[in-house]
């Protein structure tokens, strides 16, 4: 089993001051543990702090265009260390070998690769008049970071704050942390001056709340569930810090009656994409709304969908879904299964338990649910696993109101021949994104919720924003 017993700060790697114990990190394929790591507390965050509060002095001051360099080095050493990187990914959180390399190592990729390309047309100041409008580092971030999709979250926080001139402090899942880990290795490869990137291993209500509360931090930048966010809230308000949530979801995905001669592509890529990353993607479509009329042929569509997908342990050859990431997930999605059968909704596929041949990991058979009904658990609640529920509707009007009756705003999808009506459809769905016919990934759309989903925007130049304060100076002209 593999140490990781030191945390990086100062550009090195240092003993904790305030150890909070081991913690080990189990590989959910096999349910045994694989890694283990220190957890810090409080007197790291303080450690962590001073020498991010103290790097910044000078590295708020570099220009764009060194900031830029800097991101370029930082992608080449990523790009070299990507097999460890899918390494650590597939066992810390199950995803299978092939994904957890080109999607899940990639959208890391991805996200470093779309700042370098922003950088170089972003316009950190202007003139109105006589002011000089200046967009300037926000100063000191603090960022915690999730276990479902570990480099796309670490990447999409780290790569703006650096294009900005911040300096950061990370706390990434305790759950999943040996990818951020390898990262900080490759932070200190490519050149990061010292006290600019510094990460810490620790639970949420240890370092979570000491970053939050930290007068010396000036923003926090969380993805996560939402008891977390309100949580982090709550302890940054005393120091009116900016708050910036990426939180949970239920997204709706809408099939609209005039989808004819695609309905049933529509159906299946739609429970595909639900089930994608074992369905613990928090815009997952896991509300699949369509005409009431085609209740049964949706049902034995995504029943079909769900038969084709081989799920199993993360290193096995073909496999498309591995498991969820540990046996509290994996009790939670037994739990909300279980409730849908109770309350009467139709299992159409999968249903409670492991799938045959499987004795262990925490695997969960994919599972659609008909007939499901507003207000039923598994139409409310975020599940995080593959479970689709299909809900029927009247018309276009009952589908709105239904894909909006939910606290969460952060996705919906919307599928039509008739781009024209999708586009009106969209434009009423009070979600932070809307996907019109099942789009391909975008990098340099913003990427954030309304309601309880949360608040700010990643991803690109919306990215970028959020890290910057802006300053106007007047009289700066003559």
């Amino acid at each position: 089993m593999k140490q990781y017993g030191q945390f990086y700060i100062n550009g090195a790697w240092v003993d904790p001051v305030d150890p909070q114990g081991k913690l080990e990190v189990i590989d959910p394929s096999i349910e045994e543990a694989f890694a283990e790591i220190a957890l810090g507390g409080k007197g790291d965050v303080d450690r962590a702090v001073a020498a991010a509060s103290a790097a910044f002095d000078s590295f708020y001051l570099t220009t764009p265009a060194e900031r830029l360099e800097l991101l370029k080095s930082v992608l080449s050493v990523y790009q070299k260390r990507a097999e460890d990187l899918a390494w650590a990914i597939s066992h810390e959180m199950g995803a299978p070998k092939k994904m957890a390399l080109e999607n899940q190592v990639g959208s890391g990729g991805a996200h470093i690769r779309t700042m370098i390309d922003v950088m170089k047309g972003y316009r950190f100041e202007r003139m109105i008049g006589k002011t000089l409008v200046a967009k300037e580092a926000i100063g000191v971030v603090a960022m915690i970071t999730p276990w479902n999709w570990p480099l796309n979250q670490i990447t999409c926080k780290v790569a703006p704050a650096l294009a900005a001139g911040c300096t950061m402090i990370l706390k990434p899942s305790e759950v999943a942390p040996i990818s951020g880990l390898v990262f900080a290795e490759i932070m200190h490869e490519a050149g990061v001056p010292a006290g600019v990137f510094n990460l810490i291993n620790g639970d949420g209500p240890t370092v979570g709340e000491a970053m939050a509360s930290h007068p010396d931090v000036h923003m926090i930048s969380i993805t996560g569930s939402n008891r977390a966010g309100v949580a982090v809230a709550k302890a940054a308000a005393a120091t009116v810090k900016r708050v910036h949530q990426e939180l949970g979801g239920k997204s709706a995905n809408i099939i609209l009656q005039d989808a004819e001669a695609d309905f049933r592509a529509a159906v299946r890529e739609g429970t595909l994409e639900c089930f994608d990353n074992t369905g613990q993607s928090c815009n997952a479509a896991t509300r699949m709304l369509v005409p009431q009329e085609r209740m049964d042929l949706a049902a034995s569509v995504a029943a079909e969908a769900a038969g084709s997908v081989t799920v199993g342990p993360a290193d096995r050859d073909g496999v498309k879904l591995g498991p969820v990431v540990s046996q509290m997930q994996y009790d939670k999605i037994q739990d909300l299964i279980a409730s849908g059968i109770s309350e009467g909704a139709t299992l159409a596929a999968g249903g409670l338990g492991r799938p045959e041949g499987l004795n262990r990991g925490y695997f969960v058979r994919p599972t659609v649910f008909a007939d499901v009904k507003p207000g039923m658990r598994i139409e409310r609640e975020e599940i995080f696993g593959p479970v689709l529920s299909i809900i029927g509707y009247k018309d276009e009007e009952d589908a709105i109101r239904i894909a909006n009756d939910t606290v969460y705003g952060l996705a919906a999808y919307v599928s039509s021949s008739d781009l024209d009506r999708a586009r009106r459809v969209a434009r009423r769905l009070r979600a932070g994104n809307v996907h019109i016919n099942y789009p391909a990934w975008d990098t340099y759309a913003p990427f954030g919720g309304m309601k309880q989903s949360g608040n700010g925007r990643e991803y690109g130049e919306f990215g970028l924003d959020d890290f910057l304060e802006i300053k106007g100076i007047i009289g700066y002209a003559e």
